[in-house]
């Protein structure tokens, strides 16, 4: 079986009708406009044109999807359908009799499957947070008792609960975790490893979002769809189950020159210029271009997900030829070498302190505090520093680089151990700056630490790049 970092094949923009110069724009404009890639593939007629990863992020990493899970959602119950283990038209509330409210309105009564994939449940918002808030942990029992304000079918609410419900289907149907049932189908065929999927409190699937996946694994997944589901010879996919999926089912919008208006399909966005996407939260994209046999794989941190595809609509699709255009080894060897020298460079300002003895080998206590923060301690060496953070799960040790970046895996939940890159420096005598990067998500901590010698004390301010408010945080010598 192919690796997960072997299975595409590699060639030239210029052999596959794309100047290199034309992504070289693209770049150019993604990193003019700020916005923070981690990865990106471009496919042409199958083949990787162009790849390249944002260090400290690396190809062997998986990155969360967010909402683009939804896509693969989509695809199982599509392999489900193709073996008759369900029909689009089926009532939802015939796979859930235990987890139907006492009365089952009529509206309820004809939410049927096909409304769950094209967002059409009858809701008049997501039922997301009615899930999580679900005491007994039955997200299905939560959704099927929320109320319905339109007829289902009719009208395009954004749903993520929506889409849980297809991952419990299946669940019900197949009698497998929605891993497992893809595995044979999907995930072998297309070389794809070490997958993971959150689970809902039942050992669900989240369905709607928590897939975490390669970028070369997206890519593959997007090859897949433009070659009609059929990969390496095979027909995985029902050719008709594509086309039904990626083509318009409801109106989202009034079109124009937003890509989230153009309609959508089965967990698939309708595009501009024939093309169609799967879409997670923060730039996690696989678009699909079937009129120029392209397919553009993205991770990345930005809430600017339309600029990036409106710099591939400027840029490179004008470009693209139907036939391979004359070498120019000046410019692919120019992007190339660009490709691999793409960095998302930590915060450098002072690499030490002449008051790094202050904190050296010292444990301080802090306050107590929301989060669980209990203690940190710091130990410096002339490459880096170890720091340690005690939570209410445990200690937490990260080695940080002086104003570079040190690859770690941190035990952040339960399951698994997650790869993070840690960095320090020093914005003044007094006050150290930690950045630490999820390199399996796009969550980037920063934590600046700041002693006040006349009280011997150190305040803490915690930032989440995407996340809440920043937190203070006080705390004295143990």
């Amino acid at each position: 079986m192919q690796t997960s970092l072997e299975r595409l094949r590699r060639s030239t923009p210029e052999e596959q009708g794309i100047p290199s110069e034309a992504i070289n724009r693209f770049l150019d404009e993604v990193e003019g406009r700020s916005l923070e890639l981690h990865s990106l593939m471009l496919l042409r007629n199958g083949l990787a044109v162009a790849e390249g990863w944002w260090a400290p992020y690396r190809p062997s990493d998986r990155h969360l999807l967010f909402s683009l899970s939804k896509s693969f959602t989509s695809t199982a119950i599509g392999f489900a359908r193709s073996e008759g283990l369900l029909t689009l038209e089926d009532p939802i509330i015939d796979y859930f009799p235990d987890e139907l409210p006492e009365v089952v309105s009529p509206l309820l009564s004809r939410m049927k499957i096909k409304d769950l994939l094209i967002m059409a449940s009858g809701h008049s918002q997501d039922t997301f947070n009615s899930l999580w808030k679900q005491e007994d942990g039955n997200w299905a029992k939560a959704f099927l008792s929320a109320d319905l304000d339109h007829e289902p079918g009719t009208r395009f609410v954004y749903n993520s609960g929506a889409t849980y419900m297809l991952a419990a289907l299946l669940h019900k149907v197949t009698g497998q975790f929605l891993l497992d049932y893809l595995e044979p189908r999907l995930l072998e065929p297309l070389g794809i490893t070490d997958a993971v999927w959150e689970k809902c409190p039942r050992g669900i699937a989240a369905g709607g979002w928590g897939l975490s996946l390669t970028t070369e694994d997206i890519a593959a997944f997007g090859q897949l769809y433009l070659q009609k589901g059929a990969w390496n010879g095979r027909q995985l996919l029902p050719e008709g189950w594509v086309e039904e999926a990626s083509s318009v089912h409801i109106s989202n919008g009034d079109g124009g020159e937003s890509d989230w208006s153009q309609g959508y399909g089965y967990q698939f966005w309708r595009c501009r210029h024939g093309a169609y996407r799967g879409d997670g939260a923060f730039g996690q994209c696989c678009v699909v271009m079937p009129e120029q046999d392209v397919v553009l794989a993205i991770t990345a941190c930005t809430n600017g997900l339309q600029d990036v595809l409106n710099a591939a609509w400027t840029h490179l699709l004008p470009a693209m030829k139907k036939t391979e255009l004359p070498n120019n080894p000046e410019a692919a060897e120019a992007l190339t070498r660009r490709l691999g020298e793409l960095r998302m460079p930590p915060p450098q300002r002072e690499t030490s302190s002449p008051n790094e003895g202050r904190l050296e080998g010292r444990t301080y206590l802090m306050e107590p505090n929301s989060e669980g923060f209990q203690s940190v301690s710091f130990s410096f060496a002339d490459d880096g520093a170890d720091l340690t953070v005690r939570t209410a799960k445990g200690d937490h040790r990260v080695f940080l680089g002086r104003s570079e970046w040190r690859i770690n895996q941190v035990q952040l939940n339960p399951d698994r151990p997650e790869s993070v890159a840690g960095s320090f420096t020093w914005i003044g005598p007094l006050t150290l700056q930690v950045t630490i990067q999820l390199l399996e998500a796009p969550f980037r901590q920063t934590s600046t630490y700041r002693l006040d010698p006349d009280v011997d004390e150190l305040e803490l301010l915690v930032e989440i790049n995407v996340g809440p408010k920043p937190q203070t945080f006080r705390g004295k010598p143990a």
